[in-house]
Parts: C-alpha cells; sequence; structure tokens
C-alpha cells in the first residue's frame, strides 16, 4: 500500500493538472477564435457567479441557513473596492489585491454585525431578516452621498480579466474545500446535521454560526469587488433581491453542500442567461418551473451534497479498462 501522504500528494497534483488543463484549453480556443470577446465576458460573469453561489452554498448547504440578501454583501464588497481604487494610486496589481481585501473585510464584518442578532433566528425568520437586509444595503447605496446615490460609481479602474478572474476562481473554491474539510469546517457540518447535538458535545454553536456567516460574507464581498472591477461602473440598482434569489437557485439546483455542484449549476444557469434574454419577462417562470422539475425528479440537487472527484473518474476508467483487457495469468 503506498504511503498515505504519497497519495495525498498525487491527488493534489491530479486536481492540479486538471485545472492547468481546462485553463490552457480556453486560452486555445480564445486564441483560434473560437472563444470571443463575447464568450469571453460570459466566461468572467460566469466565474462571478461561481464565487457569489460557492459562498452562498458555505451559509446555506454546510451551516443550514435559510439566506437571502447575499447580493447586499456582493454590493458592500463591491462599493468598499471600488471606493478604494477610486481613492488611492498605487499600481494595478496592488489596487486589484487591496481592493479585494477591503472588500472582503467589510462584507465579513457587516457579516458578523447581522449575524451576531439575526443568526439567532431560524427558517424562514433568518431568510425575511437577511432579505430585509440586502434591500437596506440597495436603498442606503441609493442615497449617501459618497457612493455617487443613484448614478452609482464611474470610472472605477478595469483591473480585471479572464486570467486573473480564473486564478480568484481556482483560489476560492480551494479555500472552500480546505474550509468544510477543516476542524471549522466539520463543526459548521454539524451544526446543520444537528445543533443541539452538537451543542451537547461541547462545540460553541453559536460561535461557529457567526463564524460561518462571516467567511461567507467575506468570501462574497469578494466577488463584488471582482464585479466592480470588471464592470467599471457600479449602479445600486443591480444588487436587488432578485440577483440574491439567483445565486440561492444555483445553490440548489447544484446541490446543498456541493462546491462541484454549485460549479456545474453555475456555468450552466449562467449560459442559459443569454439564451433567456429574449423572454426577459418569463425568465424567472423558467428558473421557477426548472426548481419544481429538480425538486419533483432530483431533490437533492445535480450532485446532491457528493463531490465530483477527478482522481475518482481516473479510478473508475482505470477499472474499466482493466475489466476490458484484463491482464493474461501466466
Amino acid at each position: 500500500m503506498e504511503p498515505l501522504h504519497k497519495k495525498v500528494i498525487q491527488k493534489y497534483a491530479v486536481n492540479l493538472a486538471g485545472v492547468v488543463a481546462v485553463f490552457l484549453l480556453i486560452l486555445l480556443l480564445m486564441g483560434m477564435g473560437v472563444v470571443n470577446n463575447y464568450m469571453t465576458g460570459i466566461l468572467i460573469f460566469t466565474g462571478i457567479n461561481i464565487i457569489m453561489a460557492a459562498s452562498l452554498n458555505l451559509a446555506t448547504g454546510y451551516l443550514g441557513q435559510l439566506v437571502l440578501g447575499h447580493a447586499g454583501f456582493m454590493a458592500i464588497g463591491a462599493y468598499a473596492a471600488a471606493l478604494f481604487a477610486l481613492n488611492t494610486e498605487m499600481p494595478d496589481l496592488p489596487t486589484l489585491v487591496g481592493g479585494m481585501a477591503i472588500g472582503g473585510a467589510v462584507a465579513g464584518l457587516f457579516g458578523i454585525l447581522i449575524g451576531i442578532p439575526a443568526l439567532r433566528l431560524r427558517g424562514d425568520y433568518l431568510g425575511i431578516v437577511t432579505l430585509g437586509f440586502g434591500e437596506i444595503i440597495r436603498i442606503a447605496l441609493l442615497n449617501l452621498p459618497f457612493t455617487g446615490g443613484a448614478a452609482g460609481l464611474r470610472r472605477i479602474p478595469k483591473l480585471v480579466n479572464f486570467n486573473i478572474l480564473y486564478v480568484a476562481v481556482v483560489l476560492t473554491i480551494t479555500f472552500l474545500f480546505l474550509f468544510v474539510r477543516s476542524r471549522h469546517g466539520r463543526a459548521i457540518h454539524s451544526i446543520k446535521e444537528d445543533e443541539i447535538a452538537a451543542e451537547s458535545v461541547g462545540i460553541p454553536t453559536t460561535f461557529y454560526k457567526v463564524y460561518g456567516f462571516a467567511v461567507s460574507a467575506f468570501l462574497a464581498g469578494v466577488g463584488g469587488s471582482l464585479f466592480a472591477f470588471y464592470q467599471s461602473i457600479l449602479d445600486p440598482r443591480k444588487f436587488t433581491f432578485m440577483l440574491s434569489v439567483e445565486f440561492f437557485i444555483i445553490v440548489v439546483l447544484g446541490g446543498m453542500g456541493s462546491i462541484t455542484g454549485t460549479i456545474l449549476a453555475a456555468l450552466l444557469l449562467s449560459f442559459a442567461n443569454e439564451f433567456l434574454y429574449s423572454v426577459e419577462n418569463f425568465r424567472l417562470v423558467i428558473y421557477a418551473l426548472l426548481l419544481i422539475t429538480m425538486m419533483i425528479f432530483k431533490p437533492d440537487g445535480l450532485l446532491g451534497t457528493r463531490e465530483f472527484s477527478l482522481n475518482g473518474l481516473l479510478d473508475r476508467v482505470k477499472t474499466l479498462v482493466g475489466k476490458s483487457f484484463p491482464k493474461s495469468k501466466r
């Protein structure tokens, strides 16, 4: 049997090779003209949706809290990063990194401030509170003078391209995978399974509920900062309740508690959105029908609580090849 550390290194090497291969394939398609500027823009927005939905999955799928105001944290991160960039004269890379850090930190701080009182509630009541929080943030951005009011912010430096966005998505997903498998992640998951049992074995449930909520808000703030640095324009009317619903739909469709399921659902819905603009008034109706269909035939989502494993896929291929071409016995 191979040493455990050797298997772990091999597992990470295979995943890294897969991530690099996908990146190089997309770059090749861009160079060949198959992926044009329009498609590149869709890919960038898809990456932002992946970050937003994956961060929401931490609060909803792993922590088990109904959060319907995630667009509010995205807006906080976007405006904090944009205001930082508009008031600094640093080079592009430090501005980008600093803006992402500040956007995430401010959103995480609001996550703590909202989480401490709100997480005493459960279910629909928590959903209503977070929904109200998202609307309060949107109205505040519409009326505060330093956010530009209804006109929003303009001339934000465009610092995000596909390469940077791809790296940001990979780092975010890697962080989430490591986090949910850490001691803290297991404690958060135990709260979802049975909060009373978790507290009875000494897990500080209040602390971990706020902690998980704050980490989710931090990552949403990072996603918002990437959105600001790509769009170069911020309009507070973008961060509506329906945007939060779209993130929630991605989480439910992919599977609450599955990060790779969230990635798959974000890819499907982001590209589907481009074909639904011609029926914009019926887009949410189509979403509703899609969710109803999922609840009937696959209530756990596309992947449920499972994760897609490249190593597992390779092992299955090896097994099939071994069964098809058995080694001859001598």
